[in-house]
C-alpha cells in the first residue's frame, strides 16, 4: 500500500509540476533563432529558409502561430509575445512564389546528383577504356558501355549541363531572399534588440521555473501532509492504535516527496544560480565546492525538519499534557480510572517523583503538580 500510495504521489507531483509552461515551451522560437544566429557559413540565409522554413511550411497541418498556441493548452502562462511575432512573420512565407521556388531548386539539386553518379560511373570505365583503344581492341570486344572519347565527351555534356543547372539554382536563390515576405523575416532574424529580448525572456524563465514547479508541488503536497497530520494527532489522542500507525505511515509517505523536491531545488533552482556565482567569483570556477556546500547544509536541513517536527506534532510534553487533561494513560491514551497509578491497559506507571519536593508529580509535564519545581532534569 506504502508503495502504490507513494507512486501515485510522484504521478502527482509530476503532473503539478509540468502544469506551468516550460521555458522551452514559452520560447519555442528561442532555439532556432540561437541556431540561425549562431551559425557562420556564408549561405545561412537561404539554408535556413529552404531547410527549418521550407520543411514546416510543406509538411505541417497548422501555421507556426497556431502551433505555438496549441502550447499553452493544458498549462498555466502563455508563449513569448515576440515568438508570437516570429510565428506571425513565419507563416507569412506560406506564398506561393516561395514554395514554387524552393521546389524547383529541390529538382534541379536532384537532376545535379542523377548527373554526378553517373559521371563517376563513367569516369570509373574510362581509363579501362582508353587502354583498350591504345592496345587496339575492336570495341565489339570492349567490357564497357562507352569508348573513351565517347565518355570524354558524355563527362563533358555533364559538366556543361551542371554548371547550367548551378547557375538557374544561385538565380532562384536571390529571387527567393528578396522576396518580400523572406526580406521582412531576415530582419527580424538579424534584429539585435527583438533577439536580445527573447533571449533574457528565456534565461529569467528558466531560472524561475524550478522555484515554480516546487511551489505547486508544495501545494500539492501541503493538503496531503496536514490532512494525515490531523488524523494521525486525533488517533493518537483518541487512542486508536491501528488509525495512528497508518497515518503515520501516510505521513512518511507524503513528507518523502516533499523533502526530496527540496533537496533537488536546493540542487536544480535558483538557489543553486546564487551559489555557482559566488563559487565563481571566489574560487575561479571551481564548482565541485558547491558539493561541499550541501554536504554540510541539507544534512543540517534535514536536521531542523526533523526537529521543528518533533516539536510541533509529536512533542511528547505537549501530547502528555492532553491525555492528562482528558484522564487518558501517557503511552496508550486509553480511559484511565480515577486515580489509577498505572495504566490497567497497557501497564505504564503515569507518575514519577519530584526531585524537589520528593511527593508524585506526571511524567513529561514540565513543572511539579505539589511544588511546582521544573522537572526538566527529572523526566525519565
Amino acid at each position: 500500500m506504502d508503495l502504490f500510495i507513494l507512486s501515485n504521489v510522484f504521478i502527482g507531483l509530476d503532473d503539478i509540476g509540468n502544469w506551468y509552461i516550460s521555458p522551452s515551451n514559452s520560447h519555442p522560437c528561442y532555439s532556432p533563432w540561437r541556431d540561425y544566429r549562431n551559425d557562420t557559413s556564408e549561405n545561412k540565409d537561404y539554408a535556413f529558409f529552404t531547410g527549418t522554413v521550407h520543411s514546416y511550411l510543406y509538411n505541417a497541418d497548422w501555421t507556426l502561430r497556431e502551433n505555438y498556441q496549441n502550447l499553452e493548452d493544458g498549462h498555466l502562462g502563455s508563449v513569448s509575445t515576440v515568438c508570437y511575432g516570429y510565428a506571425s512573420s513565419f507563416d507569412e512565407l506560406q506564398i506561393p512564389e516561395f514554395k514554387t521556388r524552393v521546389e524547383t531548386i529541390n529538382n534541379k539539386e536532384n537532376t545535379i546528383s542523377t548527373i554526378q553518379a553517373e559521371n563517376v560511373r563513367i569516369r570509373e570505365q574510362y581509363d579501362s577504356s582508353l587502354l583498350e583503344e591504345i592496345a587496339g581492341q575492336p570495341g565489339e570486344l570492349s567490357i564497357n558501355e562507352l569508348r573513351a572519347r565517347e565518355a570524354k565527351e558524355t563527362l563533358d555534356e555533364n559538366n556543361a549541363r551542371i554548371q547550367t543547372l548551378n547557375g538557374e539554382i544561385n538565380t532562384l536563390k536571390e529571387e527567393i531572399l528578396v522576396l518580400t515576405p523572406v526580406e521582412q523575416f531576415l530582419s527580424l532574424l538579424n534584429s539585435d534588440d527583438e533577439f536580445t529580448n527573447v533571449e533574457n525572456s528565456f534565461e529569467r524563465a528558466s531560472f524561475w521555473y524550478p522555484s515554480i514547479q516546487i511551489i505547486f508541488q508544495v501545494l500539492f503536497l501541503a493538503p496531503l501532509i496536514a490532512i494525515a497530520t490531523w488524523l494521525h494527532i486525533k488517533a493518537d489522542k483518541d487512542g486508536n492504535g491501528q488509525l495512528a500507525l497508518i497515518t503515520w505511515h501516510l505521513l512518511v509517505i507524503f513528507s518523502i516527496p516533499l523533502i526530496a523536491k527540496i533537496f533537488q531545488f536546493l540542487q536544480v533552482g535558483a538557489l543553486l544560480s546564487v551559489f555557482a556565482d559566488i563559487v565563481a567569483v571566489l574560487f575561479t570556477g571551481l564548482l565541485f565546492v558547491l558539493a561541499y556546500l550541501y554536504i554540510f547544509i541539507i544534512p543540517l536541513i534535514t536536521f531542523a525538519l526533523i526537529k521543528l517536527s518533533q516539536k510541533l506534532i509529536f512533542n511528547t510534553k505537549n501530547q502528555a499534557s492532553k491525555r492528562i487533561q482528558n484522564s487518558k494513560c501517557l503511552r496508550c491514551a486509553r480511559k484511565l480510572p480515577p486515580d489509577s497509578l498505572y495504566c490497567p491497559h497497557c501497564g505504564y506507571y503515569q507518575y514519577q517523583e519530584c526531585h524537589n519536593c520528593g511527593n508524585l508529580t506526571y511524567k513529561h509535564l514540565s513543572y511539579c503538580i505539589n511544588c511546582g519545581a521544573s522537572q526538566e532534569n527529572n523526566d525519565h
